[in-house]
């Protein structure tokens, strides 16, 4: 198993850093990192250690269980301590912390519970054409969401009023209570059922949300799509999920490419793939012919002799690379097409060129007869 690094070295951050800091460390080198856009090796088992970290140091409780015991802590489940009877014992938080775990508190302490919290990511998939992820577009799309109530701004109360103190539970946002437990009556923390856990009352609600503090929008806002997008590729725009909680910051939404397929071309990433047919004339004395490409159609010389199969570059015809730099190449490759129906003027000047060429198309000097003699010989 490979060693565990110090989550703060993974997100390149001090010890001291705030929880924003720590969030924008994680979302920058998720980005870098994630397996969907970066495909150098390595990139993935990087991001798994990026978001391994995160999870470490964005959660209140496990960031303090490792700054107070490192990894040896997060294995013991409480910092440390001895089991008995399917019961960690430990240093983590105190007895009370591990049995709100079991009995209803969850070890969650009122900070956490009051603090602003961010709102739920969100995910929309995007429907692209084969000419459109090559060139990008802009455009605008429409999804439902949670959002801040425009009428109370995210507070609940009715306009002109204003949310007090709870006052069954002092703003704490969670009550304690009495339990009987398999250990004997115990007294356990539980979400204050007057406030759910927010702290705060709403004596008056408001009359469009209903003191949620929220409403469902059908939410509009404007795409650019970076040229050179491929199936699967993903893109975040931020602040654009649902609202937050306790007047937490909005959350992001990810947009998820779906690239149609093209009935002419094929693509790997900025190259691009094109199967280009022609004559037995072209191919034995050589052309100038007209090639599509995504950017239009261009002219390609054939050299007289080619050979199906052949493949030729079509240099920055490709697609745009999405991170910079150009555009790919199209790589071209010719097949030779063989005449179905030819008039008797057309066979007569094969069977004539056949026979200048020293061979009988159905003899023992045909092309065919000289190949399965060349087959048996290296046998």
């Amino acid at each position: 198993m490979a060693e565990q690094r110090d989550p703060y070295d993974v997100l390149g951050v001090s010890e001291d850093a705030s929880a924003d800091e720590i969030k924008k460390a994680y979302r920058k080198l998720s980005k870098k990192y994630h397996p969907d856009l970066n495909k150098d090796p390595g990139a993935e088992e990087k991001f798994k250690e990026i978001s391994e970290a995160y999870e470490t140091l964005s959660n209140p409780q496990k960031k303090a269980q490792y700054d107070q015991y490192g990894f040896g802590g997060n294995q013991q489940g409480f910092g440390g301590g001895f089991s008995n009877g399917g019961f960690d014992f430990g240093g983590g938080g105190g007895f009370e912390d591990i049995f709100n775990s079991f009995f209803g508190g969850g070890g969650t302490t009122d900070h956490s519970r009051t603090a602003p919290r961010q709102g739920r990511d969100l995910q929309y998939e995007m429907n692209l054409t084969f000419e459109e992820a090559i060139f990008g577009k802009k455009t605008s799309i429409q999804y439902t969401r949670e959002a801040q109530c425009k009428k109370c701004h995210g507070t609940g109360a009715k306009e002109g009023t204003a949310p007090v103190t709870c006052h069954k539970c002092g703003g704490r946002g969670f009550i304690q209570v009495q339990r009987q437990t398999p250990l004997g009556r115990m007294m356990t923390q539980q979400e204050c059922d007057v406030c759910h856990g927010t702290g705060k009352e709403i004596k008056e609600k408001c009359t469009v949300c209903h003191g949620s503090g929220h409403i469902s929008e059908n939410h509009e806002i404007q795409v650019t799509i970076p040229a050179g997008v491929e199936d699967g590729n993903q893109m975040r725009l931020q602040g654009q999920g649902e609202a937050g909680k306790n007047s937490g910051p909005y959350g992001d939404l990810f947009i998820i490419f779906r690239v149609a397929k093209s009935d002419r071309f094929e693509r790997d990433g900025a190259e691009i793939y094109f199967t280009m047919p022609i004559s037995f004339v072209q191919a034995a004395l050589g052309d100038n012919i007209k090639v599509p490409t995504v950017h239009g159609d261009v002219e390609m010389k054939v050299p007289a002799g080619t050979q199906t199969g052949t493949t030729f570059r079509l240099r920055e015809k490709g697609a745009p690379r999405l991170r910079g730099g150009g555009n790919g190449d199209e790589k071209v490759t010719v097949e030779i097409v063989t005449p179905k129906n030819m008039t008797k003027e057309q066979k007569d000047i094969l069977h004539k060129f056949a026979e200048v060429s020293g061979e009988d198309p159905t003899g023992d000097n045909s092309i065919f007869e000289k190949w399965r003699k060349k087959q048996r010989k290296k046998k």
